[in-house]
């Protein structure tokens, strides 16, 4: 699909894309177009040590679905989706309105239905080159965009962890060099094109309550929405963008302080001739190992570091380290002090729809007590953009 296309299809996750074809229809002033993406992956894993708790990507409970080794055909980091959406100029504004429906490819069961589906996107925009343009609806973050958006290991799996991944996705670098961007409800603005290369975009965002995976919840929203902003600058093959979000929770239990979620994001990419690199950089407390204060009260540092290679028209090669740490043993943290992943992956453009990906990786857990795990894994697979 074009470029505009593909901003219809994902979003934040548009860079991704492949410049494949999208039915675009002409009604009047409109132009409806219908996109999506279609991927599916073997992935295999082998996990040992089975020492660290919490939120452990390396372990055997999450890593390996609770098994030693285990395989699935499912997707990866990016589900399955349809999305249409619909723009048109009127009364000297850019308008734009998008659906984004997504599925799963895997399940423990081969006759139950598979119905479940992710409405992760449902936003309208409004704009035009002297006001900017404003955001209403529910879409991706803003915070942690440019993490997601520029790893290698989206269109691929990244760290295969076998307990998102049926029924849902693998995880890429989520947990172990970046926390998930999040989906909410939210009225953004981004300012207009500046000539000196910056943009702005801030966001308020529907507060959200605490998102503990192997917990209850322990924070509510409070009446106060989740601010999110970021400033980017692009000067030729560098660009560069720091961000910050805060979200005040209220404490499910009597006595508890309430919690206040403070992060930062400074982060740089820089592409020149068939090579590229990135470097991101998350910290906060509330933060969290995967999504908002799942780990309650604890500092939490992710940071993501990444070179790639362009070695022909259609052959990419990269290797990717990321590292989410915990500063403390809280409670929440259940013992866990870090996760880490490496990936080596090879990405082949079959032709201009579909990229078949081959990687493999590792995937490490320590505790602050000294217990580690590790989950060897490998993806083989593709994906088409259409």
């Amino acid at each position: 699909m074009n470029k505009r296309n593909g901003i219809a299809v994902l979003g934040v996750l548009a860079a991704c894309m492949q410049t494949a074809q999208a039915v675009d229809i002409k009604a009047g002033d409109w132009t409806v177009s219908v996109g999506g993406i279609v991927n599916a992956y073997y992935t295999y894993v082998d996990c040992s040590g089975g020492q660290v708790g919490g939120l452990a990507l390396g372990g055997q409970a999450l890593g390996c679905g609770g098994k030693e080794q285990r395989t699935t055909i499912g997707n990866g980091l990016l589900p399955n989706g349809l999305i249409a959406s619909a723009a048109s100029t009127q009364g000297g504004y850019d308008i734009k309105a998008l659906i984004g429906i997504y599925a799963a490819t895997a399940t423990d069961s081969a006759i139950a239905q598979n119905s479940t589906v992710d409405v992760r996107q449902a936003y309208f925009t409004f704009g035009n080159a002297g006001i900017g343009t404003f955001k209403l609806g529910r879409d991706y973050g803003i915070f942690g965009a440019n993490a997601i958006l520029n790893d290698m290991t989206l269109v691929g799996a990244g760290a295969p962890v076998q307990a998102t991944q049926r029924g849902r996705v693998t995880l890429g670098h989520i947990g172990a060099g970046y926390a998930y961007l999040g989906n909410y409800g939210q009225i953004t603005w981004s300012t207009p094109k500046m000539a000196s290369g910056l943009s702005i975009d801030v966001g308020v965002m529907n507060p959200v309550n605490d998102t503990p995976i192997l917990a209850g919840a322990a924070y509510s929203s409070d009446t106060t929405p989740q601010f999110q902003a970021q400033a980017s600058m692009s000067a030729g093959a560098l660009k560069g963008w720091i961000g910050a979000k805060t979200q005040r929770f209220e404490a499910a239990a009597r006595g508890t302080p309430d919690l206040t979620l403070r992060a930062i994001e400074a982060g740089l990419l820089y592409k020149a001739g068939a090579n590229g690199v990135l470097l991101n950089v998350q910290r906060g407390t509330g933060l969290g190992i995967l999504s908002d204060a799942d780990q309650g009260r604890v500092r939490t540092t992710h940071y993501l570091a990444q070179g790639t290679h362009q070695a022909t028209d259609k052959l990419k090669l990269g290797l990717s380290y990321g590292h989410s740490e915990n500063s403390d043993a809280t409670a929440g943290t259940r013992g866990l002090k870090s996760n880490a992943n490496v990936t080596l992956g090879a990405y082949y453009a079959l032709n201009s729809a579909i990229t078949l990906v081959a990687e493999g990786g590792q995937t490490r857990s320590t505790a602050f007590i000294g217990g580690r795990d590790k989950m060897n894994g490998v993806s083989l697979g593709g994906i088409i953009f259409f």
